[in-house]
């Protein structure tokens, strides 16, 4: 298979006019029609059985390995996610967003056009696979919904059994060399869940607080109660992260109004820190509001999973990554990386490993992922690509042995 790197340099051109024209068009969510158009025009001439999601746009697609040699063949999945973000965008290169407010700022158009790429390289070496090969065109990954709502569809088992291996890749735009690759065996991604709290007090006049129950300090004391909760409840070496970002209460500067909210982003590494912040938070909060007279109504929102890489797998990664690119192009994280990802909910039901990168316009790059000025380099689609194909067409041959 070491055509696929000449392979994927060949559709470099194609890859990258796919992108451009995903990135100018972002859709949100789960509903991603014109995305989906785009993605079957690009695969429609391919030996692939193509399920479509019913809940969502999704594309479940299959290849089947010419050189299986039993009806229960081996199955690998490659995943790609498809939706953008409410961002307006500010690169302003030529093919930027036309959708006010959405934009392609997570590099989710970089992984669509490469795994349409890998299809393409597999369905051209389909004779020498030892088995079949899932493509999972995901929406939704920012909501954190589409993996879980793809797998509820069946598309573990979309070849007939459950997949042996599953394998998905993130570009990055900032904080690296443009096309290393890395990864770490165990956690690797955090957990994400969300906090809404309203506060309800009593309003009344600025200049006599007395009178009233005012909702604002409570909040503040609130935020700040959660930050010293998270220092001195949790071990600073399975790390707990509360970011307040959303603040809320009154209109005027001498009016103490009846109510405050806020809202929170909360990141765990494992399983036990989740429990026991789930478990403290109301405690700490209706503390606090006891202690200002004030009511306290709190709603926990549980989101995707921590991330775990199987060890195994992790080093098969790095060992074809070697193998492809040269073992310079390969180093293993020393820490988790801060975000969050659906896949989790994939490696939660099968083996497989998540690998990162760098996709930096250049090394003094510094616009991250999410940032209205993030920019992907084109020049890293091929790499990618080239890494989807070789990772399936390996792992099947390993496994069919």
């Amino acid at each position: 298979m070491n055509n696929f790197i000449s392979g994927a340099q060949e559709l470099a051109g194609d890859m990258a006019q796919l992108r451009h024209r995903l990135h100018m068009h972002p859709e949100l969510g789960l509903e991603l029609p014109r995305t989906q158009e785009a993605v079957l025009n690009e695969i429609s001439d391919l030996p692939l059985e193509i399920t479509l999601g019913d809940g969502l746009n999704s594309i479940g697609a299959v290849l089947r390995g010419g050189a299986a040699t039993s009806e229960h063949a081996p199955a690998v999945l490659l995943r790609a996610d498809m939706d953008a973000l409410p961002l307006q965008e500010a690169t302003g290169v030529d093919y930027s967003s036309t959708v006010d407010g959405r934009m392609h700022a997570c590099g989710h158009d970089l992984h669509t056009s490469m795994l349409t790429g890998a299809a393409r390289l597999l369905a051209e070496q389909r004779h020498r696979l030892g088995g079949d090969v899932v493509f999972m065109f995901q929406p939704a990954e920012e909501l954190l919904a589409g993996a879980p709502k793809m797998i509820e569809e069946g598309i573990l088992d979309l070849s007939g059994r459950r997949v042996d291996s599953a394998f998905g890749l993130h570009v990055f735009s900032a904080g690296g060399s443009r096309g290393a690759f890395s990864s770490m065996p165990g956690v690797m991604m955090s957990a994400a869940d969300a906090l809404f709290v309203q506060i309800k007090g009593r309003g009344g006049h600025g200049s006599q607080p007395q009178h009233a129950a005012d909702p604002i300090p409570a909040m503040a004391a609130m935020v700040t109660a959660l930050q010293t909760m998270v220092t001195r409840q949790f071990d600073a070496h399975d790390p707990v992260i509360v970011s307040v970002g959303r603040a809320h209460s009154g209109e005027a500067i001498n009016v103490i109004p009846d109510e405050a909210e806020f809202g929170a982003s909360l990141r765990t590494y494992s399983a036990a820190s989740r429990e026991k912040l789930q478990r403290l938070i109301p405690s700490v909060l209706e503390g606090v509001a006891m202690t200002h007279g004030v009511d306290v109504e709190i709603e926990y929102r549980v989101g995707g999973r921590v991330l775990a890489n199987d060890n195994e797998h992790t080093e098969f990664a790095a060992r074809e990554i070697a193998e492809l690119f040269g073992g310079e192009r390969y180093t293993s994280l020393t820490q988790p990386l801060g975000g969050s990802e659906d896949f989790a909910d994939v490696l939660a039901e099968v083996p497989g490993t998540f690998v990162k990168l760098d996709a930096s316009a250049g090394e003094d790059a510094v616009e991250t992922n999410h940032s209205p000025r993030a920019i992907f380099d084109d020049r890293v689609l091929p790499d990618g690509a080239a890494l989807y194909a070789q990772l399936a067409a390996s792992r099947l041959t390993e496994l069919a042995a």
